[in-house]
Protein backbone atom coordinates (compact mmCIF):
# COMPACT_ATOMS: atom_id res chain seq x y z
CA UNK A 1 0.00 0.00 0.00
CA UNK A 2 2.47 2.54 0.70
CA UNK A 3 4.13 1.92 -2.56
CA UNK A 4 0.66 2.73 -4.44
CA UNK A 5 0.47 5.47 -2.54
CA UNK A 6 3.94 6.93 -3.20
CA UNK A 7 3.13 6.21 -6.44
CA UNK A 8 -0.17 8.38 -6.07
CA UNK A 9 1.89 11.22 -5.20
CA UNK A 10 4.04 10.74 -7.46
CA UNK A 11 1.85 10.58 -10.33
CA UNK A 12 0.17 14.29 -8.66
CA UNK A 13 3.44 16.03 -8.10
CA UNK A 14 3.95 15.33 -11.68
CA UNK A 15 0.67 16.74 -12.83
CA UNK A 16 0.90 19.54 -10.58
CA UNK A 17 4.35 20.93 -11.89
CA UNK A 18 3.24 19.95 -15.57
CA UNK A 19 0.03 21.90 -14.75
CA UNK A 20 2.55 25.07 -13.68
CA UNK A 21 4.52 24.56 -16.93
CA UNK A 22 1.88 24.59 -19.48
CA UNK A 23 0.33 27.48 -17.54
CA UNK A 24 3.82 29.62 -17.70
CA UNK A 25 4.04 28.57 -21.60
CA UNK A 26 0.04 30.23 -21.67
CA UNK A 27 0.99 33.34 -19.96
CA UNK A 28 4.27 33.60 -22.03
CA UNK A 29 2.22 33.28 -25.35
CA UNK A 30 -0.43 35.74 -24.34
CA UNK A 31 2.12 38.27 -23.02
CA UNK A 32 4.14 37.94 -26.22
CA UNK A 33 0.46 38.08 -28.34
CA UNK A 34 -0.41 41.02 -26.34
CA UNK A 35 2.74 42.68 -26.09
CA UNK A 36 2.43 45.79 -28.37
CA UNK A 37 -1.16 46.87 -26.60
CA UNK A 38 0.80 46.02 -23.32
CA UNK A 39 3.48 48.42 -24.48
CA UNK A 40 1.12 51.27 -25.85
CA UNK A 41 -0.71 51.19 -22.19
CA UNK A 42 2.36 51.99 -20.43
CA UNK A 43 4.17 54.03 -22.82
CA UNK A 44 1.38 55.37 -25.36
CA UNK A 45 1.77 56.62 -28.25
CA UNK A 46 1.00 60.23 -29.88
CA UNK A 47 -1.40 59.51 -32.97
CA UNK A 48 -1.46 61.65 -36.24
CA UNK A 49 -4.10 61.68 -38.51
CA UNK A 50 -3.65 63.06 -41.86
CA UNK A 51 -6.37 63.57 -44.07
CA UNK A 52 -6.69 65.00 -47.23
CA UNK A 53 -10.22 66.09 -49.47
CA UNK A 54 -11.30 64.13 -53.03
CA UNK A 55 -8.19 62.30 -53.45
CA UNK A 56 -8.54 58.58 -55.04
CA UNK A 57 -6.06 55.83 -54.00
CA UNK A 58 -5.86 55.66 -58.05
CA UNK A 59 -4.45 59.28 -58.28
CA UNK A 60 -0.79 58.63 -56.87
CA UNK A 61 3.00 57.82 -57.56
CA UNK A 62 2.87 55.71 -54.35
CA UNK A 63 -0.03 53.56 -56.17
CA UNK A 64 1.27 52.96 -59.72
CA UNK A 65 0.18 56.66 -61.73
CA UNK A 66 3.76 57.84 -62.33
CA UNK A 67 2.46 60.63 -63.98
CA UNK A 68 1.46 62.26 -60.47
CA UNK A 69 4.56 62.03 -58.65
CA UNK A 70 3.81 62.02 -54.74
CA UNK A 71 7.70 61.55 -52.93
CA UNK A 72 6.22 61.69 -49.69
CA UNK A 73 3.35 59.38 -50.15
CA UNK A 74 6.54 57.23 -51.08
CA UNK A 75 8.70 58.14 -48.13
CA UNK A 76 6.48 57.84 -45.67
CA UNK A 77 5.24 53.93 -47.42
CA UNK A 78 9.05 53.22 -46.90
CA UNK A 79 9.09 53.66 -43.39
CA UNK A 80 5.64 52.03 -42.72
CA UNK A 81 2.28 49.93 -43.77
CA UNK A 82 0.71 50.78 -47.18
CA UNK A 83 -2.80 49.52 -48.04
CA UNK A 84 -3.44 48.77 -51.30
CA UNK A 85 -7.56 47.66 -50.29
CA UNK A 86 -8.65 50.63 -48.20
CA UNK A 87 -11.81 52.16 -48.72
CA UNK A 88 -14.81 54.21 -47.29
CA UNK A 89 -18.57 53.78 -46.15
CA UNK A 90 -19.86 57.11 -48.45
CA UNK A 91 -18.15 58.62 -51.65
CA UNK A 92 -19.67 62.22 -49.96
CA UNK A 93 -17.54 64.34 -47.91
CA UNK A 94 -20.27 64.61 -44.69
CA UNK A 95 -21.16 61.21 -44.50
CA UNK A 96 -17.64 59.40 -45.09
CA UNK A 97 -16.14 61.93 -42.22
CA UNK A 98 -18.96 61.28 -39.62
CA UNK A 99 -19.04 57.13 -40.34
CA UNK A 100 -14.93 57.37 -39.66
CA UNK A 101 -15.63 59.64 -36.49
CA UNK A 102 -18.28 57.07 -35.03
CA UNK A 103 -17.29 53.81 -36.07
CA UNK A 104 -20.80 53.31 -37.51
CA UNK A 105 -22.17 53.34 -41.34
CA UNK A 106 -24.28 56.27 -42.62
CA UNK A 107 -27.52 54.58 -41.80
CA UNK A 108 -26.70 53.50 -38.48
CA UNK A 109 -25.69 57.27 -37.49
CA UNK A 110 -27.89 59.22 -39.09
CA UNK A 111 -25.39 61.09 -41.33
CA UNK A 112 -26.34 59.69 -44.68
CA UNK A 113 -27.12 62.37 -47.46
CA UNK A 114 -24.03 65.10 -47.88
CA UNK A 115 -23.79 68.11 -45.90
CA UNK A 116 -26.03 66.08 -42.78
CA UNK A 117 -24.83 65.00 -39.30
CA UNK A 118 -25.25 62.12 -37.37
CA UNK A 119 -28.50 61.96 -35.54
CA UNK A 120 -28.52 63.55 -31.58
CA UNK A 121 -27.27 61.14 -29.48
CA UNK A 122 -24.86 59.53 -31.86
CA UNK A 123 -22.08 58.34 -30.18
CA UNK A 124 -18.25 59.84 -30.91
CA UNK A 125 -15.28 57.57 -30.80
CA UNK A 126 -13.38 60.80 -29.74
CA UNK A 127 -14.84 60.33 -26.23
CA UNK A 128 -13.55 56.98 -26.23
CA UNK A 129 -9.86 58.40 -27.55
CA UNK A 130 -10.22 61.07 -24.45
CA UNK A 131 -10.74 58.15 -21.99
CA UNK A 132 -8.00 56.55 -23.03
CA UNK A 133 -5.99 59.43 -21.89
CA UNK A 134 -5.14 61.53 -24.96
CA UNK A 135 -5.93 65.12 -25.68
CA UNK A 136 -7.74 65.15 -28.86
CA UNK A 137 -7.46 68.06 -31.33
CA UNK A 138 -8.57 68.81 -34.89
CA UNK A 139 -7.34 71.45 -37.24
CA UNK A 140 -8.60 72.03 -40.84
CA UNK A 141 -11.56 69.91 -43.18
CA UNK A 142 -11.50 66.76 -40.17
CA UNK A 143 -15.69 66.69 -39.80
CA UNK A 144 -17.65 68.43 -42.28
CA UNK A 145 -19.68 70.64 -39.52
CA UNK A 146 -19.76 71.98 -35.86
CA UNK A 147 -16.61 69.66 -36.14
CA UNK A 148 -15.77 70.73 -31.58
CA UNK A 149 -19.30 70.85 -30.81
CA UNK A 150 -20.56 67.49 -32.38
CA UNK A 151 -17.94 65.12 -31.96
CA UNK A 152 -16.53 66.52 -28.87
CA UNK A 153 -12.80 67.97 -29.89
CA UNK A 154 -10.76 69.40 -26.82
CA UNK A 155 -9.53 72.00 -29.22
CA UNK A 156 -10.88 72.48 -33.14
CA UNK A 157 -10.28 75.15 -36.04
CA UNK A 158 -11.74 74.67 -39.32
CA UNK A 159 -9.01 76.23 -41.59
CA UNK A 160 -9.07 75.81 -45.43
CA UNK A 161 -6.63 77.43 -46.77
CA UNK A 162 -3.27 74.95 -46.99
CA UNK A 163 -0.91 78.19 -46.11
CA UNK A 164 -3.22 79.26 -43.12
CA UNK A 165 -3.66 75.43 -41.89
CA UNK A 166 0.04 74.87 -41.75
CA UNK A 167 0.36 77.43 -39.18
CA UNK A 168 -2.30 77.22 -36.74
CA UNK A 169 -0.81 73.39 -36.88
CA UNK A 170 2.67 74.51 -36.34
CA UNK A 171 2.05 77.38 -33.46
CA UNK A 172 -0.16 74.56 -31.70
CA UNK A 173 2.43 72.34 -31.93
CA UNK A 174 5.34 74.25 -30.21
CA UNK A 175 2.70 75.65 -27.94
CA UNK A 176 1.28 72.57 -26.42
CA UNK A 177 2.22 71.82 -22.74
CA UNK A 178 -0.34 68.87 -22.25
CA UNK A 179 1.27 66.11 -20.10
CA UNK A 180 -1.42 64.04 -21.97
CA UNK A 181 -0.52 62.09 -25.25
CA UNK A 182 -1.71 64.29 -28.22
CA UNK A 183 -4.33 62.82 -30.91
CA UNK A 184 -3.99 65.20 -34.08
CA UNK A 185 -6.58 65.27 -36.54
CA UNK A 186 -5.06 67.50 -39.49
CA UNK A 187 -7.49 67.88 -42.59
CA UNK A 188 -6.64 69.58 -45.81
CA UNK A 189 -8.92 70.52 -48.46
CA UNK A 190 -6.67 69.64 -51.25
CA UNK A 191 -7.64 68.55 -54.07
CA UNK A 192 -10.89 69.81 -53.20
CA UNK A 193 -12.46 71.83 -56.77
CA UNK A 194 -11.81 74.52 -57.30
CA UNK A 195 -8.38 73.30 -58.19
CA UNK A 196 -5.14 75.18 -58.48
CA UNK A 197 -5.29 78.22 -60.99
CA UNK A 198 -1.58 78.04 -61.66
CA UNK A 199 0.10 74.80 -62.38
CA UNK A 200 3.94 73.36 -62.47
CA UNK A 201 2.33 70.24 -65.16
CA UNK A 202 2.12 70.59 -68.57
CA UNK A 203 -1.80 69.96 -69.78
CA UNK A 204 0.41 68.02 -72.80
CA UNK A 205 1.33 65.55 -70.74
CA UNK A 206 -1.47 64.91 -67.96
CA UNK A 207 -3.45 61.21 -68.15
CA UNK A 208 -6.85 60.80 -67.16
CA UNK A 209 -9.36 57.53 -67.01
CA UNK A 210 -10.27 55.64 -69.67
CA UNK A 211 -13.81 56.64 -69.66
CA UNK A 212 -12.95 61.01 -69.67
CA UNK A 213 -12.42 62.62 -72.47
CA UNK A 214 -9.22 63.90 -73.87
CA UNK A 215 -10.48 67.61 -74.48
CA UNK A 216 -8.02 70.79 -74.24
CA UNK A 217 -9.82 71.95 -71.58
CA UNK A 218 -10.04 68.58 -69.35
CA UNK A 219 -6.38 68.86 -69.54
CA UNK A 220 -6.09 72.01 -67.71
CA UNK A 221 -8.07 70.49 -65.38
CA UNK A 222 -6.36 67.96 -64.93
CA UNK A 223 -3.18 69.73 -64.95
CA UNK A 224 -4.99 72.01 -62.09
CA UNK A 225 -6.12 68.96 -60.15
CA UNK A 226 -2.12 67.55 -59.99
CA UNK A 227 -1.00 70.64 -58.78
CA UNK A 228 -3.16 70.26 -55.43
CA UNK A 229 -2.11 66.72 -54.74
CA UNK A 230 2.06 68.22 -55.35
CA UNK A 231 0.71 70.63 -52.92
CA UNK A 232 -0.86 68.04 -49.97
CA UNK A 233 1.91 65.77 -50.65
CA UNK A 234 4.20 68.01 -50.03
CA UNK A 235 2.80 69.34 -46.28
CA UNK A 236 2.40 65.49 -46.03
CA UNK A 237 6.59 65.57 -45.48
CA UNK A 238 6.72 68.95 -43.77
CA UNK A 239 3.87 67.36 -41.09
CA UNK A 240 5.33 64.65 -40.55
CA UNK A 241 8.86 66.50 -39.57
CA UNK A 242 6.79 68.73 -37.53
CA UNK A 243 5.92 65.89 -35.38
CA UNK A 244 8.82 64.49 -35.27
CA UNK A 245 10.61 67.68 -33.57
CA UNK A 246 8.13 68.38 -31.14
CA UNK A 247 6.30 64.59 -30.45
CA UNK A 248 9.13 62.59 -30.69
CA UNK A 249 9.34 59.17 -32.47
CA UNK A 250 6.41 57.52 -30.62
CA UNK A 251 3.53 58.60 -32.66
CA UNK A 252 1.51 56.34 -34.86
CA UNK A 253 0.87 58.36 -38.29
CA UNK A 254 -2.17 57.61 -40.42
CA UNK A 255 -2.61 59.36 -43.98
CA UNK A 256 -5.85 58.66 -45.87
CA UNK A 257 -8.42 60.42 -47.78
CA UNK A 258 -12.34 60.85 -47.81
CA UNK A 259 -12.65 59.44 -50.64
CA UNK A 260 -12.48 60.22 -54.87
CA UNK A 261 -12.20 62.90 -56.44
CA UNK A 262 -15.07 65.06 -58.36
CA UNK A 263 -14.16 63.77 -61.46
CA UNK A 264 -16.75 61.57 -63.17
CA UNK A 265 -17.68 58.32 -61.97
CA UNK A 266 -15.32 59.39 -58.74
CA UNK A 267 -17.10 61.32 -56.05
CA UNK A 268 -20.33 60.61 -55.49
CA UNK A 269 -20.32 56.97 -57.25
CA UNK A 270 -19.26 53.72 -55.53
CA UNK A 271 -17.03 52.83 -58.01
CA UNK A 272 -13.68 52.02 -56.98
CA UNK A 273 -12.68 55.54 -58.23
CA UNK A 274 -15.24 57.10 -55.88
CA UNK A 275 -14.47 54.87 -52.60
CA UNK A 276 -10.66 53.37 -53.00
CA UNK A 277 -8.63 55.77 -51.25
CA UNK A 278 -5.05 55.78 -49.64
CA UNK A 279 -3.93 54.60 -46.46
CA UNK A 280 -0.27 54.25 -45.21
CA UNK A 281 0.68 53.95 -41.64
CA UNK A 282 3.98 54.40 -39.63
CA UNK A 283 4.96 53.81 -36.05
CA UNK A 284 9.01 53.15 -35.46
CA UNK A 285 9.76 49.78 -33.91
CA UNK A 286 5.97 48.78 -34.05
CA UNK A 287 5.22 48.33 -37.52
CA UNK A 288 7.30 46.99 -39.61
CA UNK A 289 8.71 49.27 -42.61
CA UNK A 290 7.91 49.24 -46.24
CA UNK A 291 5.37 46.60 -45.85
CA UNK A 292 2.19 46.46 -48.31
CA UNK A 293 -1.00 45.06 -47.14
CA UNK A 294 -4.01 43.95 -49.24
CA UNK A 295 -6.07 43.39 -46.46
CA UNK A 296 -9.44 44.97 -47.15
CA UNK A 297 -10.38 47.87 -44.09
CA UNK A 298 -12.81 50.49 -44.33
CA UNK A 299 -12.74 54.11 -42.86
CA UNK A 300 -15.32 52.80 -39.96
CA UNK A 301 -12.13 50.79 -38.42
CA UNK A 302 -9.77 53.57 -38.73
CA UNK A 303 -10.56 55.22 -34.82
CA UNK A 304 -11.11 51.69 -33.46
CA UNK A 305 -7.66 50.77 -34.45
CA UNK A 306 -6.31 54.24 -33.22
CA UNK A 307 -7.98 53.32 -29.69
CA UNK A 308 -6.97 50.06 -29.15
CA UNK A 309 -3.07 51.36 -30.41
CA UNK A 310 -3.36 53.88 -27.35
CA UNK A 311 -4.44 50.91 -25.07
CA UNK A 312 -7.80 52.00 -24.93
CA UNK A 313 -11.15 49.89 -24.71
CA UNK A 314 -13.22 49.79 -28.25
CA UNK A 315 -16.85 50.56 -27.41
CA UNK A 316 -19.22 47.00 -28.56
CA UNK A 317 -21.68 47.10 -31.28
CA UNK A 318 -19.84 49.81 -33.48
CA UNK A 319 -20.24 48.39 -37.61
CA UNK A 320 -15.55 48.82 -37.57
CA UNK A 321 -13.52 47.04 -36.30
CA UNK A 322 -9.86 47.24 -35.32
CA UNK A 323 -7.46 46.59 -37.65
CA UNK A 324 -4.25 46.64 -34.74
CA UNK A 325 -3.23 42.64 -35.72
CA UNK A 326 -2.78 43.48 -39.33
CA UNK A 327 -0.28 46.69 -38.65
CA UNK A 328 1.28 44.42 -36.19
CA UNK A 329 1.99 41.43 -37.50
CA UNK A 330 -0.60 39.21 -36.08
CA UNK A 331 -2.76 38.74 -38.56
CA UNK A 332 -2.72 39.14 -42.65
CA UNK A 333 -6.21 40.04 -43.31
CA UNK A 334 -9.51 41.72 -42.40
CA UNK A 335 -12.87 42.32 -43.93
CA UNK A 336 -14.06 39.96 -46.53
CA UNK A 337 -16.80 42.25 -47.43
CA UNK A 338 -17.09 46.32 -48.00
CA UNK A 339 -20.23 48.01 -48.03
CA UNK A 340 -20.84 51.41 -49.38
CA UNK A 341 -23.98 53.72 -49.60
CA UNK A 342 -24.44 57.16 -51.12
CA UNK A 343 -27.39 58.64 -50.86
CA UNK A 344 -27.95 62.45 -52.09
CA UNK A 345 -26.47 65.86 -52.14
CA UNK A 346 -28.71 68.12 -52.21
CA UNK A 347 -30.46 68.96 -55.41
CA UNK A 348 -27.75 68.56 -57.31
CA UNK A 349 -27.36 64.80 -57.02
CA UNK A 350 -30.51 62.46 -56.22
CA UNK A 351 -29.06 59.42 -56.91
CA UNK A 352 -28.52 56.67 -54.25
CA UNK A 353 -26.50 53.98 -54.69
CA UNK A 354 -25.66 50.69 -52.13
CA UNK A 355 -22.68 47.79 -53.19
CA UNK A 356 -21.22 45.25 -52.04
CA UNK A 357 -17.37 44.40 -52.65
CA UNK A 358 -15.34 41.19 -52.41
CA UNK A 359 -11.28 41.52 -52.95
CA UNK A 360 -12.40 40.17 -56.79
CA UNK A 361 -16.03 41.61 -57.48
CA UNK A 362 -18.50 44.09 -56.77
CA UNK A 363 -22.39 44.45 -56.97
CA UNK A 364 -23.87 47.78 -57.29
CA UNK A 365 -27.39 48.77 -56.52
CA UNK A 366 -28.67 52.35 -57.95
CA UNK A 367 -31.94 52.55 -55.84
CA UNK A 368 -33.56 55.43 -58.71
CA UNK A 369 -32.16 54.18 -62.01
CA UNK A 370 -35.05 56.18 -63.56
CA UNK A 371 -33.30 59.49 -62.60
CA UNK A 372 -30.76 61.18 -64.76
CA UNK A 373 -27.01 60.79 -62.79
CA UNK A 374 -26.06 64.04 -61.99
CA UNK A 375 -23.67 66.19 -59.82
CA UNK A 376 -21.86 70.14 -59.47
CA UNK A 377 -19.50 69.45 -61.62
CA UNK A 378 -21.77 68.67 -64.47
CA UNK A 379 -24.50 70.91 -63.71
CA UNK A 380 -22.60 74.01 -62.63
CA UNK A 381 -19.81 73.82 -64.89
CA UNK A 382 -17.24 76.17 -62.85
CA UNK A 383 -13.67 77.15 -64.13
CA UNK A 384 -11.44 74.74 -62.42
CA UNK A 385 -14.21 72.70 -61.31
CA UNK A 386 -15.97 71.39 -63.95
CA UNK A 387 -15.93 73.42 -66.91
CA UNK A 388 -14.72 71.12 -69.33
CA UNK A 389 -17.96 69.68 -69.49
CA UNK A 390 -19.16 72.27 -72.27
CA UNK A 391 -16.44 70.78 -74.44
CA UNK A 392 -17.43 67.19 -73.43
CA UNK A 393 -21.47 67.86 -74.68
CA UNK A 394 -19.79 69.27 -77.47
CA UNK A 395 -17.73 66.67 -78.82
CA UNK A 396 -20.27 64.23 -78.19
CA UNK A 397 -22.69 66.15 -80.77
CA UNK A 398 -20.16 64.36 -83.89
CA UNK A 399 -18.45 61.99 -81.32
CA UNK A 400 -20.04 58.70 -80.72
CA UNK A 401 -17.77 57.49 -78.34
CA UNK A 402 -18.30 60.88 -76.64
CA UNK A 403 -21.78 60.61 -76.50
CA UNK A 404 -21.45 56.73 -75.07
CA UNK A 405 -19.46 58.27 -72.30
CA UNK A 406 -21.98 60.98 -71.54
CA UNK A 407 -25.13 58.48 -71.47
CA UNK A 408 -23.13 55.72 -69.17
CA UNK A 409 -22.60 58.85 -66.46
CA UNK A 410 -26.35 60.18 -66.50
CA UNK A 411 -27.88 56.81 -67.09
CA UNK A 412 -27.43 53.54 -65.05
CA UNK A 413 -29.30 49.98 -64.91
CA UNK A 414 -30.56 49.40 -61.66
CA UNK A 415 -27.90 46.08 -60.96
CA UNK A 416 -24.03 46.61 -61.97
CA UNK A 417 -21.90 43.36 -61.55
CA UNK A 418 -17.96 44.34 -62.30
CA UNK A 419 -14.91 42.16 -61.84
CA UNK A 420 -12.80 44.65 -60.36
CA UNK A 421 -9.79 42.59 -59.96
CA UNK A 422 -9.54 42.45 -63.58
CA UNK A 423 -11.32 45.29 -64.66
CA UNK A 424 -9.65 48.24 -62.66
CA UNK A 425 -11.76 51.32 -64.36
CA UNK A 426 -15.63 49.01 -64.10
CA UNK A 427 -16.02 49.25 -67.42
CA UNK A 428 -17.36 46.04 -68.49
CA UNK A 429 -20.96 45.59 -66.47
CA UNK A 430 -21.46 41.51 -66.86
CA UNK A 431 -24.93 41.93 -65.07
CA UNK A 432 -26.46 40.01 -67.88
CA UNK A 433 -23.56 37.18 -68.15
CA UNK A 434 -25.45 34.17 -67.98
CA UNK A 435 -22.55 32.73 -66.27
CA UNK A 436 -22.88 34.99 -63.33
CA UNK A 437 -26.34 34.42 -62.17
CA UNK A 438 -25.49 32.64 -59.42
CA UNK A 439 -22.52 35.21 -58.03
CA UNK A 440 -24.98 37.40 -58.28
CA UNK A 441 -28.19 36.24 -56.54
CA UNK A 442 -25.33 35.51 -53.93
CA UNK A 443 -23.87 39.04 -53.52
CA UNK A 444 -27.81 40.92 -54.12
CA UNK A 445 -28.57 38.29 -50.67
CA UNK A 446 -25.75 39.75 -48.73
CA UNK A 447 -26.21 43.24 -50.02
CA UNK A 448 -30.06 42.96 -48.93
CA UNK A 449 -29.71 41.69 -45.80
CA UNK A 450 -26.54 43.71 -44.84
CA UNK A 451 -29.25 47.11 -45.29
CA UNK A 452 -31.65 45.14 -43.15
CA UNK A 453 -28.61 44.55 -40.60
CA UNK A 454 -28.13 48.61 -40.79
CA UNK A 455 -31.64 49.76 -40.65
CA UNK A 456 -31.19 50.69 -44.21
CA UNK A 457 -34.58 51.03 -46.11
CA UNK A 458 -33.76 52.44 -48.90
CA UNK A 459 -35.29 55.52 -48.83
CA UNK A 460 -35.24 58.21 -51.79
CA UNK A 461 -35.70 61.45 -51.47
CA UNK A 462 -37.87 63.29 -53.45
Amino acid sequence: MSVVRSNESFVTESLRRLSEIVANIVWMLLAFALFPSVQAAANPPHLVVYLSDDHSQFDSSLYGNDNIPTPEFERMAKEGMTFTHAFVASPSCAPSRAAMLTGLCPARNGAEANHSVPRPGTHSLVADLKQAGYEVVAFGKVAHYNTQALYGFDHAEQVHELGRLRQVVAKYLKQCESEQPLCLFVGTTNPHVPWAAKSTFDPAEVEFPPHHLDTPSTRDHRAAYYEEIKRLDNYLGDLRQLTREQLGENVVFVHSSDHGSQWPFGKWNVYDYGIRVPLIVTWPQHIEADITSDAMVSWIDLIPTLIELGGGEVPAGLDGRSFAGVLLGREQEHRERIFTTHTADGKMNQYPMRSVRTREWKLIHNLAPERQHTNHSDLNRKPLAGEYWNEWYALAKTDPHAQAIIDRYHHRPEWELYHVSEDKWELTNLIESTDQSERIAQLKKELAEWMKQQGDAGLVSP
